[in-house]
């Protein structure tokens, strides 16, 4: 089954959903803000009750008049009341002595609502002051809070109109006279003031919620067209990189931007150069594989030809040809060599050996391989202890070796030195001779890389000494590099080892 596709923009505007939590957030916050604001209008009504109530205790001639009013009642609920509040005192016979005051509040029809009201009313519809109060009898017929302040318990209740388009909220609390509820004091207000609220609150949430959106989603396009539009060039450079060939047609320089794909965009770069150079070896090996074939096999073709053509004895020609074909072997053996090494290195057993003592018995062995040349040895008496495989690392000293005889001039003796620093056990071979050129410095340890001058000698050097140099060290976890000698006439090779954990 094929995955869908996203662009970055999609998964962008996928993350920007996220953002939804926080408007929830908002709303739960203002919905915790209501139910404490109602809990406090609850209370008011409670106490506003209990305040009428305690002015009425102790007086049950207010309660008694015969007509079932009392205007001295009345004035004292008159006193009470508010814009938005029906206070009313009911005896404990049910009837109502006196009641002052309305549910609805009153309409400030000056003020006009901001043009974006009415657009999301349908969304957070404002509380209206047009709904059926209700006849005080019929609340009275259905009142648990009346009736359970006539039983002497102050109680609270929440109702909607006759009409069901505003919620009423009432409290009720008795009136004593001695041990008796001679009545029963009734406040009640609309929860209007509270929605009132909550829906501004709402609308400011939803209308900042909706800028902060918009802002975010322009910002979050505009940086994910940017990162495509980087993405896409460096898309079309890789595609232009390479032909179909295979052959480097252009090095894309790196970004400068200091950011992810800054770094690839560099790491690129960076692969394509060695791709480049690895081209730059090919043809360069082809060459070389050329220049060293060419004189072998023109001695044996020409060995043969004398052999057609000569009647005399053929020794001396057999012999030529025999030399021609050593060489040829000596050309494929080194060609096969760096590569067998590279192959066996990962099944090599390692153990922990004393350089020392190896470099000793190298160079013992260098002084009768190398009868011409002259050795200076400078070994530490302790041992210096790594990891790795000792033969590997006589191989290592033969190719250093080898290659500084080659070089050494002026009878000056080749220098073997190896010492302890940092940690780590430094070996290193100079000779004086001719200097390395700078530009050399960085490729002399990859393969095929030479700085020979082949022609006129009987021995091959098709440059994979220093680099079966470079994997042994590299094998053993260590380094290697070369310099010219500070005194500038010669040159040093230095392989850096780790010593091994005591």
């Amino acid at each position: 089954m094929k995955r869908p596709r996203f662009s970055l923009r999609v998964k962008l505007a996928l993350v920007l959903l996220a953002l939804a939590a926080l408007p929830l957030a908002g709303i739960l916050y203002v919905n915790e803000v209501e139910r404490f604001l109602l809990q406090e209008q609850e209370q008011s009504l409670l106490a506003m009750a209990r305040a009428v109530a305690t002015a009425l205790h102790e007086r049950p001639q207010l309660l008694a008049s015969a007509s079932g009013r009392d205007d001295e009642v009345d004035a004292i609920l008159l006193g009470l009341q508010r814009a938005s509040s029906r206070i009313w005192v009911v005896d404990a016979r049910y009837q109502v002595i006196a009641a002052a005051g309305s549910l609805r509040r009153a309409i400030d029809v000056a003020s006009e609502a901001p043009w974006w009201q009415p657009l999301i009313a349908w969304l957070i519809p404002r509380p209206t002051e047009d709904f059926a109060e209700g006849q005080l009898e019929d609340v009275l017929a259905t009142g648990s809070d009346v009736a359970a302040a006539l039983q002497g318990t102050p109680a609270t209740r929440t109702r909607h109109t006759r009409d069901g388009r505003a919620v009423v909220m009432s409290a009720a609390h008795p009136i004593w006279t001695g041990d008796q509820v001679a009545g029963a004091v009734v406040t009640e207000e609309t929860t209007n003031s509270v929605m009132s609220v909550k829906s501004a609150a709402l609308e400011r949430l939803l209308l900042l919620t909706l800028a902060a959106f918009a802002g975010a989603a322009v910002l979050l396009m505009a940086f994910a067209t940017r990162l495509s539009v980087r993405i896409r060039r460096l898309r079309d450079e890789a595609e232009s990189a390479i032909d179909a060939r295979g052959r480097i047609t252009r090095l894309a320089a790196g970004s400068d931007a200091a950011d992810e794909i800054g770094d690839l965009s560099r790491s690129f770069s960076a692969v394509l150069e060695r791709l480049a150079e690895h081209h730059a070896y090919l043809e360069a090996m082809a060459g070389r594989l050329s220049h060293e074939l060419r004189t072998p096999i023109a001695v044996v073709r020409s060995s043969l030809e004398n052999l057609k053509l000569s009647g005399e004895d053929a020794t001396r020609y057999i012999e030529r040809a025999e030399q021609g074909l050593a060489r040829l072997s000596r050309i494929l053996e080194r060609m096969t060599e760096a590569s067998r090494l590279e192959q066996s290195l990962s099944a090599v057993e390692r153990s922990r050996y004393d350089l020392g003592a190896v470099v000793r018995g190298c160079v013992e062995g260098y002084r009768i391989a190398y009868p011409h040349a002259a050795f200076a040895l400078e070994v530490p008496a302790r041992p210096l202890e790594v990891e790795g495989a000792p033969d590997l690392a006589a191989q290592l000293l033969d190719k250093l070796v080898e290659n500084a005889v080659d070089f050494s001039r002026g009878g000056a003796p080749v220098r073997v030195a190896l010492e302890e620093s940092a940690g780590a056990a430094v070996l290193s071979v100079s000779n004086k001779g001719p200097l390395l050129p700078d530009k050399m410095r960085a490729r002399l340890f990859d393969s095929m890389i030479s700085v020979r001058d082949a022609s006129g000698t009987a021995t091959p050097h098709l440059g994979l000494g220093l680099y079966v140099a470079r994997l042994i060290a590299q094998f053993h976890g260590g380094s290697i590099a070369a310099s010219n000698l500070a005194s500038g006439d010669g040159v040093a090779v230095g392989v850096r080892i780790p010593l091994a954990w005591k």
